[in-house]
């Protein structure tokens, strides 16, 4: 069942972060839609939840309460209405789809004279960074909010969140420019390996949350996607250890 909310107290993407990380701690909660302009979230939940469980959950600056509809509109109308703007799952990876490409296109172009597949790899690699990491950088105060909800380590120990962004950009720079390309690549498979694991029980838990991987500015939901490109990265990071390809 899906019910209308009213959550005032969010004055910014940071608040609306935290909201929506505590009512997916809720074991009835499925997913959660929050519209912090309109101060308003849509909660679909297998069983019906008491208000005062869904405000003990929040931090005590935001007030939820139950959505009242006019005589003009009912709550069928508004779960129409809401599902008629869903988009489909293409539409909303399309911004990372076309990222991909471009950093497909642009580090076969970077090799194309002197044609090397590790050089390539290395490329690719570095440029997904720098790309993944400046759409961090956008919002610093907001990222390690969302980035928590599904990566271990960043659960755990909340400066990991703040700075990983800095790491991706210092990785990024270390493979474009080929310096201590192994250390860059043994670390490639740590964070990454650790998010992976995260991504990989939230797909199982089938739970609906928004992934971090282009910041909080691209609203993208968390799907196969995610696993499939950080399974590239690390199989790519693999490969060259292995085959000592970075020297």
């Amino acid at each position: 069942m899906k019910k209308f909310y009213a959550i005032s107290g969010m004055t910014c993407d940071s608040c609306k972060a935290t909201i929506y990380q505590n009512l997916m701690e809720l074991h009835e909660v499925e997913s959660v839609e929050i519209d912090r302009e309109k101060g308003e979230a849509i909660i679909s939940m297998t069983s019906k939840i008491e208000i005062s469980t869904l405000q003990n959950t929040l931090p005590s600056k935001f007030h939820i309460s139950e959505k009242v509809f006019d005589n003009n509109t009912s709550e069928d109308d508004s779960i129409l209405e809401s599902g008629k703007n869903e988009k489909t799952k293409f539409q909303q990876l399309k911004p990372l789809l076309l990222i991909l490409t471009y950093i497909s296109i642009a580090s076969l172009l970077m090799n194309y004279n002197n044609w090397n597949p590790n050089e390539a790899m290395l490329d690719f690699m570095g440029l997904f960074y720098i790309v993944f990491s400046f759409f961090k950088m956008l919002d610093l105060k907001g990222f390690p909010e969302s980035f928590k909800m599904y990566d271990p380590l960043a659960k755990r120990l909340p400066i990991y969140g703040k700075v990983y962004p800095f790491i991706e950009t210092g990785l990024g720079l270390m493979l474009l420019m080929r310096f201590e390309v192994k250390i860059a690549l043994i670390i490639t498979l740590f964070v990454l390996g650790t998010t992976t694991i995260g991504v990989t029980k939230t797909l199982i838990d089938k739970k609906s949350i928004i992934c971090a991987c282009l910041g909080t500015v691209l609203k993208l939901p968390m799907t196969e996607a995610t696993f499939i490109e950080n399974i590239i990265m690390i199989v790519m990071a693999i490969s060259m250890l292995i085959n000592n390809a970075y020297v």
